[in-house]
Order: structure tokens, then C-alpha cells, then sequence
């Protein structure tokens, strides 16, 4: 975090200083009326003049600060909390939660401001009880919108996403990882509705209906100077001039607090939360697969009708082997993984298969059983650690918080097992590293420090979701390795999804090979490499370039999309070997060879 400037903290503190320290000041009383004295301009004892009344003009306006801001404040303060409350839940939850929390704030916002404050006011009676309850229902629109357009725009981010994987719930995420990242505007809010809400207080009393004289308020003193003007024009000038410097005031602190935490200009900030977790009990691991996914179906409703982009898709993975996930985009890869995670879009929907992990079907069990073992016993690793990581917290407090969340250490030895997780990942010097903010890593170190949140709760089944695509070649080669050192060293089962062959060649066991929402082929990955038994394979291997220099083969054609998939294979169009009968209905997946599973009916003439 940025150091807040100093100037608006000085303003605004010295009205606050004001409005508290004023009943001690060594003041006239400012209820005193003095009508031999009255209009009077200023003197040694009565430093700004005397008002209409022979009252005290410096008394009243010191005094008023105390009644304008307080009023202004407590409603902008009930406001705020409310609305990003509404804010929160509405956008992060969705669904009747949206509606309530939208809808209801557009009923408030088609009456007009000021037209709603006179009729409450004159409805209940005027008063400073009366005027913050009526401004907060006033100025809590704007906060409810305001938020509501910040979750939207933060709810899809991979930081979320990666919290939800590590098994953060609900109001972990919307209260310690979206509120921070949409405080800056609802920092700007605030100053806007406090300072409109000295404003209005001011306007209301001006007219008789806020503040109840003689009780001083800057509004009721303009409202009178407004009859004395030409006898005596300094009673206008001083609680004009005061509001105008309040308002000014309050706008630039808050501008400056906005800045000064802009989640893309941190620069050293303590972490501004963190939460109490329970103990959670360890799982026993199973003597066969870490997890063995049968015949997994997704399900997309459109208007038109229902589409599957993933179909039928069987894996296992055991202990200390790399599973690797491979295709084009579009062929289900990612989708695959986040039905594993249960983090599925709500438009997709699981409508068959099972994914067995540890004797548990992930595929049916309900949020709170996953959100346990999302970061305990599995995990994953986003393609962009840069969007995974949350922004405005420390690299080192992310991981603590994963820890936190499922082993319910104590701060103290959980940053201990947080730094002993970055440097087992291979970063130097963990301790002043985990103290940095996303943005001040290289994208290598970032993808590190993404790693050692995934296993610092040393999880069955990892998960990377091509993990180096954004990398540069020998930063690549690094992270690969550290993944395969990894799982020899912890003994985890490690789930490699990729659309490129040569990176998997470096770091899988076994291969899956997925082409518009089906696999296609499958085996072990040297065998695979030698000697592919589908065409799609072949020209996959054909594209990718070579340690020879020969130059890539491209692959014509483009993946067919879900809805609009033919009738036989679904990569007929764009295969160099289609025949007749390769259109007649969709090709099974058949053991060709002991261990190598394909979906093609010429595998023969492949190979």
C-alpha cells in the first residue's frame, strides 16, 4: 500500500478533532442570546461577530461542525455497511439473493433524493434521529450498485476461482478476497454520500426540516444569515465557506485512500484480514487409484437445446504418476478439471459419470464436503498466476490463509509452513519474497509461489491447468521440473492438462488424448509418442516443432463446436484417412493394444 497523503488526512482530522474536542473548547455558550448585541461584527471576545440573537457566530459554527458531520457521517457509515453487505451477497451469490438486493434498491431509486427526504421528514418529524435513518435508505442504493458492479467484474477472476479451489466458502471469499479488490470505489462512494449527506443535512435544515433550532447546524445558520445579508454579510460567509472546506475535505482523503489502495499500486502493506479456520482431520489415502473418473457427461441448456461438451471421459491417476490431459482448445480439457474441483460453471451441469477420490464420488457431494477438500486433498493450479493471485494481499498471507483455512494453525506456524513451502518450490530467499505483493514477482516466481499454495497442504491430487503456457521457454523447463520432482517427492498423483505435446513429452506417465468433449486415445506416454493409433494424434505430433527444424505440419479445419458435432466421428472433417464408414455413427473406444485405447476405425493403417 502506498503511503496515504497527508494533506486531506490533516483536513479531515482537524474537523473530527473539532467536532469531538468541542464541548471542552473554551467557548462561549452558543445557545447564549445577547439581543442588545446582536449583528454585531467581530471582536476580542466574539472572534467572527455575533448572529441575529447576539450568539456566539465562532461558538455556533464549531459547534455546527460537531451536529452536520455527525449526522453526515452516521448515515453515509449505516449506508455503506448495508450496501456492500447487499452488494456482496447480490452479486457473488446470485440468483433470488440478486433480486432482492437489485430490484429492491431500484424501487428506492425512483423516487427523487430530496423529495423522499421532506416527505419522511415531514412524515416522522424533523431531527437528527430522524435525518440519518432517512439518508442511509437514501445513499444506500449507490453503495448496493456500486458493489454489485465491483463482484461482477471480480467474481470470474482466477484469484476467486483459485480460493474457491482451496476450499475457501463463501463469505471467506466475498468478505477477504472480493471486498478488498472493490474497496477503492466504494471508498470514492463514501465520500461522495458523506460529503452529499452534509449537503443535504444542510439544505433541510436550511428549509425547517432538518436540525430543530436553537440546536446549531450550519444549514440553520445560512438559513438565517439569508434574512440579515445586507446588514451583516460575514453570517453568511463563515458557515458557507466551513461547508464547502468540509466537503472538499472529505473528497480528497477519500481520493486519496482510493489510490492509496489500488489493488495495481500496492507496494507494502500488512494484510488487512485474516480469518480463524477449524481443525480439519486428514483423509487415509486408498491403496488403488488417487482417482479414477468414469463416463463424466456435462450438460449446457441452451434455448435451442441441450449441448455436451465433454462426453463419456474416463481417467485414472495413481500415486507419483502425471496423467496428461491433451487437445486444442475446445476439447474439454479445463472442463474436465473443474468437474474434478466441482467448480463448474452453474450453466454446466454434471449429468453423468462419477469421480471417485479416496473411496469419496466428488461428482455428488454437496459445497461444504468439497470446500474441505478443495486445497486439502486436491488442488489446482491456474494457467495465470498473475490472475490467481489475489492482488491485494502478500504472496506469503495467501498461502498462510490456505493453511489457516484447513489445518487451523496459529499465525506463527502456519508463516513458518508458508515459507518452508515457497522454498521448496525453489524460491530464493522465502522469507522477504513471501512479504511481496503478486505484481512486484516475475511471472516464473509467481507460478512458483502459485505451486506452493497448491501443496502446502500437501494434497493427493494436483491438478495444472497449463500451468506453463505464459512462461518462457527456460522458465518452462524449470517449472516442469519442479512439478515432476514434486510428485516423486510427496507422492501425490499429478493431473498435467496441456495443448502442447512436447511439454507433456517432458513430464507425463500417461497420456489422454481429448478432441471436442471425447477422448480419443489414451496410453502410456513413450508408447503414445513412438507410435500414435489415432489420426488426430499423428497431427498433433506433426504440428509441434521439432529438435530436427523440420517445419510444423498445421492441422486443417478447426475443432467443430458442441452444438453442431457430425454424426460419425467427430474428427472426420478434418482426417486425412476418412472413409465411408467413419460417417455411418460414432466410432467406439477400443483397446487396439494392451494398455492403448483409441476411437478410430482405421487405427491399423496409423500405426
Amino acid at each position: 500500500m502506498r503511503r496515504v497523503r497527508f494533506a486531506p488526512v490533516l483536513a479531515v482530522g482537524a474537523f473530527a478533532l473539532i467536532a469531538l474536542t468541542v464541548p471542552i473548547l473554551p467557548l462561549p455558550d452558543p445557545l447564549r442570546i445577547d439581543v442588545a448585541h446582536r449583528l454585531l461584527g467581530p471582536s476580542a471576545q466574539h472572534p467572527l461577530g455575533q448572529d441575529e440573537y447576539g450568539r456566539d457566530v465562532l461558538a455556533r459554527l464549531l459547534w455546527g461542525a460537531r451536529t452536520s458531520l455527525a449526522v453526515a457521517f452516521s448515515a453515509a457509515a449505516a449506508a455503506c455497511v448495508l450496501g456492500v453487505a447487499l452488494g456482496l451477497v447480490g452479486g457473488y451469490l446470485g440468483r433470488a439473493v440478486e433480486f432482492f438486493a437489485v430490484r429492491t434498491m431500484d424501487v428506492i431509486l425512483c423516487f427523487p433524493p430530496l423529495l423522499l427526504a421532506l416527505l419522511a421528514v415531514t412524515l416522522l418529524g424533523p431531527g437528527a434521529a430522524t435525518l440519518i435513518p432517512v439518508l442511509a435508505i437514501l445513499y444506500l442504493p449507490g453503495f448496493v450498485r456500486v458493489v454489485y458492479a465491483g463482484v461482477l467484474g471480480v467474481r470470474s477472476q482466477d484469484y476467486v476461482e483459485a480460493m474457491r479451489a482451496l476450499g475457501a466458502g463463501p463469505l471467506r471469499i466475498m468478505f477477504g478476497t472480493i471486498l478488498p479488490n472493490v474497496s477503492g470505489p466504494v471508498l470514492v462512494q463514501f465520500s461522495l454520500a458523506a460529503a452529499s449527506a452534509v449537503v443535504l443535512e444542510s439544505g433541510l435544515s436550511f428549509l425547517g426540516l432538518g436540525v430543530v433550532p436553537p440546536a446549531p447546524s450550519w444549514g440553520l445558520m445560512i438559513g438565517a444569515a439569508r434574512a440579515t445579508v445586507v446588514q451583516a454579510p460575514l453570517l453568511l460567509l463563515w458557515p458557507c465557506l466551513a461547508l464547502s472546506l468540509a466537503i472538499l475535505a472529505m473528497n480528497a482523503l477519500c481520493d486519496a485512500l482510493r489510490d492509496a489502495f489500488d489493488p495495481h499500486a500496492l507496494t507494502g502493506a500488512a494484510p488487512r484480514r485474516q480469518l480463524l479456520a477449524r481443525l480439519l482431520p486428514g483423509l487415509v489415502p486408498s491403496a488403488g487409484p488417487v482417482l479414477e473418473l468414469r463416463n463424466l457427461t456435462l450438460e449446457i441448456g441452451t434455448p435451442e437445446a441441450s449441448i455436451h461438451p465433454v462426453r463419456d471421459v474416463s481417467l485414472r491417476v495413481k500415486a507419483r504418476e502425471t496423467l496428461a490431459i491433451v487437445g486444442e482448445s475446445g476439447s474439454g480439457k479445463s472442463l474436465t478439471g473443474l468437474a474434478v474441483m466441482g467448480l463448474l460453471s452453474p450453466a454446466v451441469r454434471v449429468v453423468g459419470g462419477a469421480a471417485w477420490l479416496e473411496g469419496r464420488d466428488l461428482l455428488r457431494l454437496d459445497e461444504a464436503t468439497l470446500r474441505k477438500l478443495r486445497g486439502d486433498r486436491l488442488a489446482m493450479i491456474f494457467q495465470d498466476p498473475l490472475a490467481s493471485l489475489n492482488p491485494v494481499h502478500r504472496v506469503g498471507a495467501q498461502i498462510v490463509e490456505a493453511l489457516e483455512v484447513h489445518r487451523g494453525l496459529p499465525r506463527r506456524a502456519a508463516s513458518e509452513k508458508a515459507i518452508a513451502a515457497l522454498q521448496r518450490v525453489g524460491i530464493p530467499d522465502p522469507i522477504r519474497r513471501a512479504q511481496l505483493f503478486p505484481h512486484e514477482m516475475s511471472g516464473g516466481m509467481r507460478q512458483r509461489a502459485m505451486i506452493a499454495m497448491a501443496i502446502a497442504n500437501d494434497p493427493r491430487l494436483l491438478i495444472a491447468d497449463e500451468p506453463t503456457t505464459a512462461l518462457d521457454v527456460t522458465i518452462q523447463a524449470q517449472v516442469l521440473d519442479l512439478l515432476a520432482n514434486l510428485r516423486r517427492e510427496r507422492g501425490m498423483a499429478l493431473i498435467f492438462i496441456s495443448h502442447s505435446l512436447p511439454v507433456v513429452a517432458e513430464i507425463a506417465d500417461h497420456v489422454v488424448v481429448m478432441y471436442a468433449g471425447e477422448v480419443v486415445e489414451e496410453g502410456a506416454a513413450q508408447a503414445l509418442f513412438a507410435e500414435p493409433l489415432h489420426p488426430y494424434t499423428a497431427a498433433l505430433l506433426r504440428s509441434a516443432p521439432t529438435e530436427s527444424g523440420e517445419l510444423p505440419v498445421g492441422i486443417p479445419g478447426t475443432v467443430p463446436l458442441p452444438h453442431a458435432l457430425p454424426k460419425g466421428c467427430a474428427f472426420g472433417a478434418r482426417c486425412p484417412l476418412r472413409a465411408e464408414r467413419c460417417e455411418a455413427g460414432r466410432p467406439p473406444l477400443v483397446e487396439a493394444r494392451p494398455g492403448r485405447l483409441t476411437r478410430c476405425l482405421r487405427w491399423r493403417e496409423v500405426a
